[in-house]
């Protein structure tokens, strides 16, 4: 039997009626409308467009990146209108949006990305968990926003030897869950903040039982010892200025030392850290680090509990966190351009729907797994992003009775994406397109000379 209609009460709201209910398990509205009235914002009148749907509005921005504004509401809102007693009726128009995008602000979508994304991953997901520990990791990155004043005044421009960058920047710092790709923490901050700055405030999120995992530019003596302070382990990579002081050698060539603050007051107070450095190389001349030193810091002591192999080999894993900013830069926004945003308050609004949106695809994924009993690596992002956006309209048009049968097809549409097992592969960091032949643009092209009278009236034959 196929799926019914679902029906409609000719004197209901369609706003009441609005419903995105592939996605209710990750982002429910009543979660929404909790944070909203936590937040002290509601909207009582049943106007085309109130604080809740403008909340999904955000959330879809980051699912259908492509598409202008306006266009994504009509977008979420499709498949009710197929159903509506009004075929012709009119949704909110771009100046609407605008207007409750600015009444909404940022602090909702940052609390409801706190309140929404977290760990998911089970002991029975593949790659999930090490020695017992959940394997996270941290890593930083900086996203391209509106040449405007007001977001280049806040978060700042880069520039190097040759000139200004042609956007402003904000830096980017995320904690991620190395074996779903769930990014459960974030943050943003102006591009002077450095990432080791961002990656310390990050810890807040980090909780007993897990491994966390950075590289040698998050290094430092207080951010291994707070997150010992929260029960959970560190495995990182020490830069070349870190010198710790032998220990004990151990029998695998690893070996115990102490890790001192970098502070010489501190240092001379006595403060120090019992960790385990592991040194090692890379012998593959076709792989990116050959022959250069490699030294790891770990608070995990035992070398017989924790061998050193699996050590290096989770070290590495870290990378899952590089994909995870691929998949959000290339996969989801396609990296057509900045962020669409022209003011601070709405950057921010926009980036954590864009990980709310990146969370719901991963949970999706991860259940997609679960039930096909598949890593969730060896699935496709960007097939399941396609799957949750042909979707949408699908739920909101099925009988309430069958959404549970319709969510079984949705994950199992996921599993059918299927990735081949990676290969073996080194790719060089270059790009196809370096230099432009066109001048640089400077402040005199903002006020460029406009035509006075029209194309055809310009023309003078000879």
């Amino acid at each position: 039997m196929g799926f019914r209609l679902r029906e409609i009460e000719a004197e209901s709201k369609f706003v009441d009626e609005f419903s995105l209910d592939g996605i209710a398990k990750v982002v429910s509205q009543e979660t929404v409308k909790q944070v909203l009235m936590d937040a002290g914002m509601s909207t009582p009148r049943k106007r085309k467009l109130n604080l809740e749907i403008t909340v999904f509005i955000i959330i879809g921005m980051g699912l259908y990146s492509h598409l202008a504004i306006g266009k994504v509401l009509n977008r979420l809102v499709k498949g009710l209108r197929f159903i509506w007693h009004d075929p012709n009726y009119p949704v909110a128009k771009d100046n609407a949006i605008s207007y409750r995008r600015k009444q909404l602000g940022a602090r909702p979508m940052v609390k409801l990305f706190h309140e929404v994304c977290r760990p998911i991953a089970t002991e029975e997901t593949p790659g999930a968990f090490l020695f017992g520990l959940r394997v996270m990791a941290i890593d930083g990155t900086s996203e391209d926003l509106a040449d405007t004043p007001a977001n280049e005044a806040y978060f700042g421009r880069p520039s190097s030897g040759r000139d200004q960058s042609a956007f402003p920047q904000m830096r980017g710092v995320y904690l991620a869950e190395c074996g779903t790709h769930a990014i459960i923490d974030a943050g943003f901050w102006p591009l002077s903040t450095g990432e080791e700055v961002g990656g310390f405030r990050l810890l807040r999120s980090v909780t007993e039982g897990m491994l966390v995992t950075w590289d040698r530019g998050f290094h430092s003596f207080d951010m291994i010892v707070d997150t010992r302070k929260r029960g959970a382990h560190v495995l990182g990579r020490l830069p070349a200025n870190v010198q710790p002081r032998p220990v004990l050698s151990l029998p695998d060539g690893s070996h115990l030392a102490y890790l001192f603050p970098s502070e010489p007051k501190r240092r001379r107070r006595g403060e120090h850290l019992l960790v385990r450095i592991i040194s090692y190389i890379i012998t593959d001349e076709a792989l990116p680090g050959y022959g250069e030193k490699h030294r790891l810091v770990t608070t995990l002591l035992s070398h017989q509990s924790y061998p050193v192999l699996d050590l290096v080999y989770a070290y590495h894993e870290r990378w899952e966190i590089e994909l995870v900013i691929d998949e959000i830069d290339t996969h989801q926004r396609l990296l057509h351009g900045p962020l669409r945003s022209k003011s601070p308050a709405a950057v921010i609004q926009e980036i954590y729907g864009l990980l709310i949106a990146h969370f719901i695809i991963r949970f999706l994924m991860h259940e997609a797994a679960c039930q096909a009993g598949i890593d969730p690596d060896r699935l496709s992002f960007s097939h399941a992003l396609e799957v949750i956006q042909n979707s949408v309209d699908e739920f909101q048009i099925t009988a309430t009775e069958q959404l549970g049968a319709l969510y079984q097809r949705l994950l199992s549409d996921i599993a059918a994406g299927r990735l081949p097992p990676r290969r073996v592969r080194s790719n060089p960091r270059v790009v196809k397109r370096k230099m432009s032949k066109f001048p640089k643009k400077r402040p005199k092209h903002d006020q460029w000379p406009q035509p006075t009278r029209p194309w055809h009236e310009a023309i003078a034959l000879i």
